[in-house]
């Protein structure tokens, strides 16, 4: 009987990683897919006031970014760095940090409930994303190479050290990478917490 409930709580765990976002994000990629890590996330059941910016900082420590959250910030450390994003009106600075964006804004989506989730794509040149959905909007700030997000309309071309909004709730995208050097940023979302975060779609030959 031991045995068995060993066995139990291991499947479980195993189980649980397996269905994290984390592991999601990376599972069963075909060869050329844009790489997708989930930085951090969390829900929340309203949104700020007003236009929707996403602002991006620095601090010195993870302990102090964390304690500059507040209702609509997260925090989480990548390439050596600790970052610190905020969701909110533009120029919501916060104590101790630097600036480094502020994009948007960004389209607000109706919810019972939000989950917001910074993803960090990369890749190498060439790389890419299948055709998707997200049910609320995404920020996007590239830090090395450049993206491209393709949709219905056209394509959006983001280089290093720049920002986009992203495209909208609902219409279809692909994400690639389609400079000469790899990809590496940060995309910002607020999606509603009570749909799939992701779809599959096409774009559709009118």
């Amino acid at each position: 009987m031991e045995r068995r409930r060993v066995l139990a709580v291991a499947v479980l765990l195993v189980e649980m990683f397996l269905l994290s976002p984390a592991a999601v994000a990376q599972q069963d990629l075909p060869p050329g897919s844009l790489a997708i890590k989930v930085l951090v996330e969390k829900r929340v059941l309203q949104l700020p006031d007003g236009p929707l910016f996403w602002r991006i900082e620095n601090h010195p420590t993870l302990a102090q970014a964390q304690a500059a959250t507040g209702l609509w910030g997260l925090a989480a450390e990548s390439g050596g760095k600790v970052w610190l994003f905020r969701l909110g009106p533009a120029s919501g600075a916060s104590s101790g940090g630097r600036m480094v964006a502020e994009v948007g804004p960004v389209p607000r989506v109706a919810a019972p409930e939000y989950l917001l989730r910074i993803n960090e794509p990369s890749g190498s040149p060439g790389s890419t994303t299948i055709v998707h959905t997200h049910p609320g909007s995404e920020g996007i700030y590239v830090l090395q190479g450049q993206l491209c997000f393709r949709t219905p309309q056209g394509v959006i071309r983001v280089p290093a050290g720049r920002s986009d909004a992203g495209p909208q709730p609902y219409v279809p995208s692909q994400v690639s990478s389609c400079g000469s050097t790899d990809l590496r940023g940060f995309v910002m979302f607020v999606v509603d917490a009570t749909k799939p975060f992701s779809s599959p779609a096409t774009f559709e030959l009118h």
